[in-house]
């Protein structure tokens, strides 16, 4: 069983957090990752800083700028993600990002270089699932999930076309929107979540606008999973390189209130 299969195969949601690589310098992120892991975080997301991140709220945006400021590269995100995978064997580990630091090298660069870091996944923000071959099957090849986004304007005409080639898990973006800016009314993320289970026996894990243990804990009771970034990615705004400390007490939490919510 894949380690990303494990982590959504307990018998309870899973917390999925979410922090960018770089932030506030390469040299602070392992120690909070290592936060997340010790807070009780089941999955993590580790952002690619990019310039145009046209998914992401103030919050997320403001992190891309700290991290390339502080000369992150991708040589650097594989690093911190290799070392990670040395001292976390277990913890299924994502890199969530957007095409260009993905594909300029070629797909197959960028697969391979994933899996010799112990990568698990891959979400890519801007290649739709129409255009796949741009880097799925390379990091099929590679024994790694492509990650793929359904939002509420995902009807069922397309939702065959997102599922096809998708593995992991399905990340619900529960808003039509940028990251940490609203939330959508849990009646609506359960109609969805349902819809969205009745198509795959992918698991379903719901992220913006996810800020708070309560909010999590009401997501938790209907869908596998959780995911949590800009409220982890404000605390490292706040509190610079001496932010483990904080995260972990975030995702302390919120590993309690998703774990427990059924």
């Amino acid at each position: 069983m894949s380690r990303l299969a494990a982590a959504f195969a307990k018998d309870r949601p899973a917390l999925v957090t979410f922090v960018t690589a770089g932030d506030p310098t390469p040299d602070a992120t392992p120690a909070i990752l290592d936060a997340l892991v010790e807070g009780g975080a089941d999955v993590i997301e580790l952002g690619m800083p990019f310039t145009d991140p046209m998914a992401d709220g103030p919050a997320i945006q403001a992190a891309n700028l700290r991290s390339l400021g502080a000369g992150t590269r991708t040589a650097d995100i594989l690093r911190i993600a290799g070392d990670f995978r040395s001292r976390h064997p277990d913890v299924p580990l994502v890199l969530m990002g957007y095409a260009n630091p993905m594909t300029i090298r070629g797909a197959d660069w960028f697969a391979s270089e994933c899996a010799q870091a112990g990568v698990d996944g891959v979400i890519c923000v801007d290649i739709p699932p129409e255009e796949d071959g741009e880097i799925g099957p390379a990091l099929r090849d590679c024994g790694i999930s492509l990650i793929r986004l359904a939002t509420p304007t995902t009807d069922a005409m397309r939702l065959p076309t997102v599922l096809n080639g998708s593995s992991g898990f399905l990340y619900y973006v529960s808003v039509a929107g940028i990251t940490g800016t609203q939330q959508a009314a849990l009646d609506t993320i359960e109609d969805a979540v349902g819809r969205l289970k009745s198509a795959t026996d992918i698991p379903v894990a719901v992220g913006f606008g996810v800020r708070t243990p309560e909010q999590a804990s009401d997501i938790a009771k209907v869908a596998d999973g959780v995911v949590v970034g800009s409220a982890l990615v404000e605390l490292v705004a706040r509190h610079g390189a001496d932010a483990a400390g904080p995260v972990r007490d975030l995702t302390g939490m919120l590993a309690e209130a998703v774990h427990a919510a059924r």
